[in-house]
């Protein structure tokens, strides 16, 4: 039976961080994945560090602070490790809100059109947000690469089945064989259920769209408002998204839901007349049911990362951080009560 000292399942951003976090601190790591590394949610995301949202949930503060803290030593180490870059595209964000918070420095209107040209105001507030922002799928190339310089084993095309864990340890039942670990952690997003089927978590599709824009008119900022975003790619290229579906595993893009999304994005930004869709694609973010992630050790030698929603990007790093803390014995540097599977307790006794 092979043995390791932590066995992951899961190769998105907050399995790898939590990987290379162990790696680093001198454990034997396996990281499974029942497809490719970061190619689901991670890939799918904006990447957009949105630590300073204002709708964020309140409970998030902590953990997003430590984690912004933490992405250019993060970053610089993945682009190290794996030799490829990782470029930061943009260092703002508008971000335009209905009731901005209370004593917040609002925009005047030639200011928003400053940074944003041709943008539609209407009847929002806007504020300007030092928020960075990097092409997700440049991190997707990076980090497993980086994971394998690190001596990490990255075993893509193997699913866990299950696992049993006890005070002695853990035994990881896959595809590919049976393993052993001191310690095990499920860090699988949305697939979270099938390895612990009481988890209240969800897959949230979510439909988004890249288009290209000719001509002199471009934007170097996040324009970020409630139902849509648009994030410079560089290239006259910018992402936009996003919708948030419960449709299940349902990987088919729909025409009218990208048509409705660049609806939305053209009367924000009304310069986006003139692009064309480059292209299309979903996600599927983990949602828990309260949209808050699910962070805990569920028994022995068994831990659990996932429910991360809308922010598994902007988390991921602290996400890693704390949990390795936790599993090499020592107590987290983020209070992580309100992260904890005994929020659910009523509907985990009900399963």
């Amino acid at each position: 039976m092979t043995r390791c000292d932590v066995a992951i399942a899961g190769a998105g951003i907050i399995g790898l961080a939590a990987a290379l976090e162990l790696s680093s601190h001198g454990r034997k790591v396996t990281v499974f994945d029942r497809g490719e590394a970061m190619s689901e949610a991670s890939r799918a995301a904006a990447g957009m560090l949105a630590g300073a949202d204002p709708e964020n949930p309140p409970e998030l503060q902590d953990l997003a602070r430590l984690s912004l803290s933490l992405y250019p030593e993060f970053l610089a180490r993945v682009e190290a490790l794996s030799q490829k870059p990782i470029p930061i595209r943009t260092k703002t964000t508008l971000q335009g809100v209905h009731h901005p918070p209370p004593h917040a420095a609002t925009l005047s209107e030639s200011e928003v059109l400053a940074h944003a040209p041709g943008t539609r105001i209407g009847d929002l507030h806007f504020l300007l947000l030092e928020e960075t922002s990097f092409d997700a799928w440049d991190l997707a190339e990076a980090l497993p690469a980086a994971v394998r310089a690190a001596g990490i084993d990255l075993r893509e095309h193997t699913s866990v089945i299950r696992a049993h864990c006890t005070s002695r340890g853990a035994e990881i039942v896959t595809a590919a064989g049976t393993f052993s670990a001191a310690g095990f952690l499920n860090a699988t997003g949305a697939w979270a259920p099938d390895l612990e089927p009481a988890l209240p978590v969800v897959p949230r599709k979510g439909h988004m769209l890249t288009a290209e824009l000719p001509g002199p008119v471009q934007m170097h900022c996040v324009l970020r408002v409630p139902g849509v975003y648009i994030v410079p790619r560089g290239s006259h290229r910018y992402t936009i998204g996003s919708t948030v579906e419960d449709a299940g595993f349902d990987r088919t893009v729909d025409p009218l839901r990208i048509q409705e999304l660049f609806s939305r994005a053209i009367e924000l930004w009304p310069p986006l007349r003139e692009a064309s869709i480059a292209e299309t694609w979903v996600g599927f973010r983990p949602g828990s049911g309260d949209d808050l992630p699910i962070i805990d050790r569920i028994e022995e030698n068994h831990w659990i990362a996932t429910g991360h929603f809308r922010n598994g990007i902007l988390l991921g790093p602290a996400t890693g951080k704390v949990v390795s803390q936790w599993m090499l014995g020592h107590q987290p540097e983020v209070d992580l009560t309100a992260f904890r599977c005994g929020r659910f307790a009523s509907a985990l006794a009900g399963s």
